[in-house]
């Protein structure tokens, strides 16, 4: 799937909330760099962090909410 197609159904998932999305994407792609193991059904080898993250999000594998 394209990077924008995610993009739109992982922002659906923080209720349209950019600046959300990009934080947790932002830490979801340092957690896999510092070894926290991808959580897609595919092969993720030749993925870069944050298009792992963005696709965990879209596919509901990581849950964002914000907390107060």
């Amino acid at each position: 799937m394209r990077t924008e197609q995610l993009t739109a159904i992982a922002l659906e998932k923080v209720d349209f909330d950019k600046y959300l999305l990009a934080n947790a994407v932002g830490k979801r792609a340092e957690a896999i760099a510092n070894g926290a193991p991808a959580l897609l059904d595919s092969d993720t080898s030749e993925m870069k962090y944050a298009d792992i993250a963005l696709q965990e999000i879209a596919e509901g594998k990581i849950i964002v909410s914000l907390e107060s």
